[in-house]
């Protein structure tokens, strides 16, 4: 019997191999264009589409080993990770797939052949469970496979809705009735069989799932006959493994066992046994692997998902008596024993720990400033009180606070949590996301078997046959003048967008009537031009004179091959840990988005366009040839980020500097480019910076205008282009001269007022209260003031204000000695609400504002009042 998790999963990819099957790796955690999905979490996820019926695979077999992801969306378990046998944040799905090929005899068949008799497992240990209404599954169970009837447990709804042996992915999308397999661990195991009301219990494990796809799901619930019946199965790597190494959890397997002693040593924990190790053992996976795939932490979506790993690592690390960065040190026992399956994950070690460590040095600034919040909010609270849950959702959501953690502090304190209200906050923070990842169904999924053939790699207009007319949702026959929908061709030079490159335009003309494309888009292996017909009618079958707006075009090349130029400057001066993460190629500029942590300084991004520059007057030229993606990618070949690639893919050279997969249209030579300027370089995300730039014409009309710009700021200082940076610095240096002539003059005048309003203060008792008016005084002024009239009452309160442009400033003074009594920022407020504003500050100064200057007078009445109160 195999030993090694490896093993197996070479064992698995090899048996259906040789049955037929391609073996595909593994694709993404990121979903290729896919808006359902958080991360990848099942191996069928990359063959989605041809199970819809809109890709087409010259195999209709392949087996894969997918890594799969589930922390986040409606597929989350991260909070049982480390406290159960087999829940994780990262797995490995292994998968055979049947795309209209094989259907449930095989299938079944292939999954018990496997299990009985490559790894050996006793039949009398295995039970199967089928949908209640799948009377074929079951009858190929009992009379086919020959296991007794008590051993095929039929499964149907549950009360809540959903059926365990119902699988869909999300909402919408593929989906079918499914048989499982379960192993019995034995009757020393607590649990009963699937199905029972004991059966949560860990005796019977399903290891294997077969999903026979025979719908699609649209938004309004409806089942929908798949073109084909497909067979898409699953089987955790983890689960199997665990009984062929003879343990009963997914942690004793080897893999786990090599990452806990890891985790022990980096932490120096004295239990292995430890939950903490667990988690630490199994949060090394994912977040790896996520970084690998370009995810960076941060505060949205999936970046909020991977900080909130990394967090949670940290944490455990700290209730292990760690207090400095330590969790990227597991990255290299993880290559040690996933590196030889993933080479990607050993390509990329070095930036795996450096976002790692980066990570957890911010963490713990996170715990100094979270700590400095929770002690604010603690501060007035006695023993017994409630720390508000809103306060508990504020640390976790907006500083990264573990809830574990304010509740340790809580305890310690004497306090508890209204953990009530903080899982009101999480509700409402779950059904926001839920909001934002429903999937956005197609409006109509075309029902033609004759695909779009793209002709525009060679020629500006082509001659197609009409073969599809979709309106308002629906294929029809006829379009009309002054309708709008999208037109399917045969043939077409209309190039689809993808790969970041936008749609063309261009006009469709037919015997009966003329249809202005506005974009091209894709579905499947079809093309969709949109647009209106301007005259006559189109009808299906016509035939039609396609014509693309050949100038638009022409930009659109130049911007593209501009790209992949930028791309291989970026990784020259950077480094090579940077990979495309998207980009927006249009006729008027382009959009290169890339994994970047720290911003570009101008030197590199003036060497940047040097170099691109350079490379343009080189004047390569621009060839494309089609090869299998193996030799490509084995050539050097960069991938765009998340693209699904086939078997045969496209390369674009540019001279030796630039090799990349590329479906999209190009310039002959780079001399066509002519000029590439950078406009502008940014964050857009957590770890991913943007450039935005303009080639050929546009980028000398940007050239034109600063040009045009400089000449204007000379003629205002009376200099010349050559001396207006000298003229100008001249002009800031004297006003600021001027700045500070005035500041000092407002500042004498201040004072003097100030002098004038100290005969206005009222004492009480030993305290001595001041509220006026400092008429145009601005905010410096003000604060100054307020510090020259406590130094001279003593203890005291003072409280000034001005309104300058409309608006009210106020600061709030009190002096040491009494900030025990009354704080700055509770007197400001009760000003501030009268102008219709607010402030805050420290409890000896506060400063605060408001619109409503007329109601100012109001405000100093309210403020004497209160601080009357307080004395009284």
């Amino acid at each position: 019997m195999m030993k090694t998790t490896a093993e197996l999963r070479t064992a698995f990819l090899e048996f259906f191999n040789q049955r037929g099957h391609e073996i595909v790796p593994s694709s993404s955690l990121i979903p290729a264009h896919d808006p359902t999905l958080l991360f990848t979490n099942a191996g069928m996820v990359q063959f989605k589409d041809a199970f819809l019926g809109l890709e087409h695979r010259a195999n209709p077999r392949a087996v894969s080993c997918q890594r799969c992801v589930r922390a986040g969306g409606k597929h989350n378990d991260l909070e049982n990770v480390g406290y159960t046998a087999r829940h994780h944040t990262f797995f490995e799905m292994l998968g055979n797939f049947s795309f209209g090929d094989y259907f449930k005899p095989e299938a079944i068949r292939y999954g018990w052949d496997f299990l009985t008799q490559v790894l050996k497992l006793p039949a009398d240990r295995l039970l199967v469970t089928v949908y209640q209404t799948d009377d074929e599954a079951y009858a190929i169970w009992r009379d086919e496979i020959g296991l007794p009837e008590e051993k095929v447990l039929r499964i149907g709804d549950k009360p809540s809705g959903g059926s365990d042996n119902f699988w869909q992915m999300g909402d919408t999308g593929p989906c079918g009735p499914c048989t499982e397999i379960f192993y019995d661990h034995g009757a020393h195991i607590p649990g009963g069989p699937p199905g029972s009301a004991d059966e949560d219990g860990d005796r019977f494990i399903e290891i294997w799932n077969i999903v026979f796809m025979q719908y699609d799901r649209t938004v309004d619930g409806q089942l929908h006959p798949l073109p084909k019946p497909s067979v898409d199965t699953g089987m955790g790597i983890e689960r199997l493994a665990a009984i062929l190494q003879g343990g009963h959890s997914n942690y004793d397997i080897d893999i786990f066992r090599h990452l806990i002693t890891a985790a022990q040593a980096v932490t120096g924990a004295a239990d292995q046994k430890s939950s903490s190790l667990k988690v630490l053992a199994d949060h090394i996976r994912s977040c790896a692997f996520l970084i690998v795939d370009g995810v960076r932490p941060g505060n949205e979506g999936r970046d909020y998902v991977l900080r909130r790993i990394i967090r949670r690592a940290a944490r455990h690390g700290h209730k292990l008596g760690v207090d400095e960065p330590f969790f990227y040190r597991l990255v290299a026992p993880l290559v040690e024993v996933m590196g030889p399956a993933y080479s990607e994950l050993a390509n990329a070690q070095a930036e795996v720990a450096r976002v790692l460590r980066q990570e957890e040095e911010r963490f713990l600034q996170t715990l100094a400033s979270g700590m400095q919040v929770l002690e604010t909010e603690l501060a007035d609270m006695t023993p017994g009180g409630t720390i508000p849950g809103e306060v508990v959702f504020k640390l976790y959501d907006t500083h990264g606070f573990p809830f574990d953690l304010t509740a340790d502090i809580a305890r310690e304190r004497g306090l508890v949590l209204d953990e009530s209200g903080f899982e009101h906050a999480m509700a409402e923070r779950r059904a926001q996301s839920r909001a934002a990842s429903q999937f956005a169904q197609q409006t109509h999924v075309l029902e033609i078997e004759t695909p779009t053939c793209f002709e525009g790699y060679a020629q500006d207009k082509a001659q197609g046959a009409l073969i599809a007319i979709v309106h308002d949702g629906e294929q029809i026959d006829v379009l009309e003048a002054g309708q709008s929908g999208a037109l399917v061709l045969d043939h077409t030079p209309f190039y689809a967008e993808s790969g970041g490159q936008v749609g063309d335009t261009g006009v469709i003309t037919t015997a009966g009537g003329r249809f202005v494309v506005t974009d091209t888009q894709k579905q499947g292996a079809n093309f969709l031009h949109l647009g209106e017909v301007i005259e006559g009618r189109v009808a299906l079958g016509d035939v039609a004179d396609a014509q693309i707006d050949v100038e638009r075009r022409h930009s659109i090349r130049l911007n593209h091959s501009a790209t992949h130029l930028l791309h291989a400057a970026l990784r020259q001066v950077l480094g090579t840990h940077v990979h495309q993460k998207g980009s927006r190629v249009g006729a008027e500029s382009l959009r290169f988005d890339f994994s970047q942590s720290e911003p570009i300084t101008d030197a590199q991004l003036r060497e940047i366009e040097r170099i691109v520059n350079a490379q343009i007057r080189e004047n390569h030229s621009v060839e494309t040839r089609e090869m299998p993606v193996d030799e490509a990618r084995a050539a050097g070949a960069m991938a765009l980020f998340g693209e699904k690639y086939g078997d045969v893919v496209r390369v674009v050279t540019m001279g030796p500097f630039s090799m990349e997969l590329c479906g999209g249209t190009h310039a002959r030579r780079g001399g066509d480019i002519g000029l590439i300027k950078i406009v502008s370089e940014s964050g857009v995300a957590s770890g991913v910076r943007r450039i935005e730039a303009v080639t050929g014409a546009s980028a000398l009309a940007v050239l034109e205008q600063t040009d045009d710009a400089l000449a204007e700021i000379a003629s205002m200082v009376r200099g010349s282009r050559q001396d207006a940076v000298s003229r100008v610095s001249q002009v800031i240096e004297r006003a600021r001269q001027l700045e500070r002539e005035l500041a000092e003059i407002k500042a004498k005048q201040a004072a003097e007022a100030g002098g004038d309003l100290l005969t206005t203060a009222v004492a009480m008792g030993d305290v001595n209260y001041l509220v006026a008016e400092l008429p145009d005084a601005d905010v410096n002024t003000l604060r100054d003031t307020v510090d020259q009239l406590k130094n001279k009452l003593g203890t005291s309160a003072v409280m000034l204000a001005s309104v300058e442009d409309g608006k009210v400033r106020l600061i709030a003074g009190v002096s040491k000695d009494l900030t025990g009594r009354i704080k700055a920022g509770d007197w400001v407020n009760v000003a501030a609400q009268i102008v219709g504003g607010k402030g805050g500050g420290r409890p000896d100064m506060a400063q605060a504002g408001g619109p409503d200057s007329a109601q100012l007078p109001a405000a100093m009445e309210a403020a004497r009042a209160w601080m009357k109160k307080q004395l009284s």
